[in-house]
């Protein structure tokens, strides 16, 4: 879109219907003290044609689509058809906000739903919300409905939770945020279960786990359930890569009584890390607390088919004492699009997917073995990212090396622990053809 600017007669004409004679009068309420008595300090103004080459020149500088990327960490770079992209710019998808009115709004309420139905039949649960912020977001008002539901307030923390997701819920739960508890990981690279018998009690509201965690691995979800139903919490399973449900056991049949995550990987590219759309699902019991809001299908006064705002149980629909949060938004663009791709894709397409992830990281995994360099620091199954730890020296200046050849290898987990320092998390997915393994493989071999 052109920008406009406006001409000095017409400022006059705005300045004069408003009744000032100029503009500084507008801001006349502010303090004195409080006002910038400067220009801003910014490069002059560019003609059209002049700014248009400098923005190329920028442009130009930006090397992500020519570097071969194995990073992932929770956002993947997936495919997504060029149609979702064009089918979001229809007007009435682009420009479209919280259907109030539903008379004037069932299409944009319709793709909502179907959003829902997809994602509640992807995570095997009853009834799934019309999507949060983020995967982060969706975890912390999942423990916070936990909180609602069970009137407890510990909560447990997996041990392979992504270190952003535990630092969000932290945030959200500042006050009291002493009674969530991490605990560690077992050699296999997944949740000890030994310390998870021991956490649980009378005072847990819910355990959080990551399926699959942080460094990969498949928590085993069946026996986390079983071991918080014991105790009268709830298990919340929090998923960032959800291509990994078109492999693993959906959460809801293994125990999951709220079962979140990420749908960027359906939806967007990486993006400098978003946006995302946060997945909530749950049980048809809990969904009186459900946060954020739901739409509903019912039929018209003729009988037909018909979609409306429902349960919308957050501050600005209701009154604030009963609103179980205060999400202000739903991502409703990227949960289109989300829609989009996930129907594209249809139930065998979504497993096609998912089994090219699985077996190109089994193959990397064998490659980066046989060089003899690196060694597999955790032995639990994986998705499609997964540790490799060098044998003779520090990740770093190896990620170092590999990007100065055009390579991504991975995310340097020293970043987040010291411990980690000899350690990369490589995540691969459909885009990485087995050529693209096999440099990566001598890259890090040669470095």
């Amino acid at each position: 879109m052109r920008y406009l600017p406006h001409t000095e007669d017409e400022l006059h004409q705005m300045l004069e219907r408003v009744g000032v004679s100029s503009i500084d009068q507008l801001f006349e309420p502010i303090p004195q003290a409080g006002r910038l008595e400067r220009a801003l300090d910014l490069p002059e103004a560019l003609d059209e044609l002049s700014l248009m080459a400098h923005l190329d020149e920028l442009a130009s500088q930006n090397h992500a689509a020519s570097t071969l990327s194995f990073l992932g960490a929770g956002m993947y770079d997936h495919h997504i058809p060029p149609a979702v992209d064009q089918l979001l710019l229809r007007s009435e998808f682009y420009t479209a906000y919280t259907p109030y009115q539903p008379e004037l709004s069932q299409g944009t309420l319709q793709a909502t739903f179907e959003f829902q139905t997809l994602v509640a039949q992807l995570y095997g649960m009853e009834v799934a919300n019309s999507s949060m912020y983020d995967g982060a977001s969706a975890m912390a008002e999942a423990a916070l409905m936990a909180r609602r539901v069970t009137k407890r307030e510990g909560i447990v923390l997996g041990g392979g939770m992504h270190p952003d997701y535990a630092e969000t819920l932290r945030t959200y739960l500042r006050v009291g945020h002493d009674s969530v508890q991490g605990l560690p990981l077992d050699a296999r690279g997944v949740t000890s279960e030994a310390s998870l018998r021991e956490a649980v009690d009378e005072q847990t509201a819910a355990v959080l786990i990551a399926y699959p965690n942080f460094f990969g691995a498949v928590e085993d979800l069946r026996v986390a359930a079983e071991i918080a139903h014991e105790a009268g919490a709830l298990l919340v399973s929090v998923t960032p890569e959800v291509y990994a449900l078109s492999v693993l056991t959906p959460p809801g049949e293994l125990g999951a009584d709220i079962a979140v995550g990420e749908g960027q990987s359906l939806a967007t590219g990486v993006s400098f890390g978003g946006p995302g759309v946060g997945l909530f699902t749950t049980r048809q019991r809990y969904v009186r607390q459900v946060p954020g809001r739901l739409v509903g299908q019912t039929v018209d006064s003729k009988g037909e088919r018909g979609f409306v705002l429902t349960l919308s149980t957050r501050e600005q629909h209701i009154r604030r004492a009963r609103a179980t949060s205060n999400i202000c938004t739903n991502h409703a663009l990227v949960a289109l699009a989300f829609a989009m791709r996930t129907a594209m894709l249809g139930r065998r397409g979504f497993e096609a997917v998912g089994r090219i992830c699985l077996s190109r990281t089994e193959y990397l995994k064998a490659r980066l073995l046989d060089s003899g360099r690196f060694s597999l620091p955790y032995s639990a199954p994986t998705f499609n990212e997964f540790v490799v730890r060098r044998s003779d020296g520090k990740a770093a200046p190896l990620l170092a090396a590999l990007a100065a050849h055009g390579i991504h290898g991975g995310v340097d987990l020293g970043r987040f622990d010291s411990e980690h320092a000899r350690d990369v998390l490589i995540a691969v997915t459909e885009r990485h053809s087995k050529a693209d393994l096999d440099r990566l493989v001598d890259a890090m071999a040669n470095a």
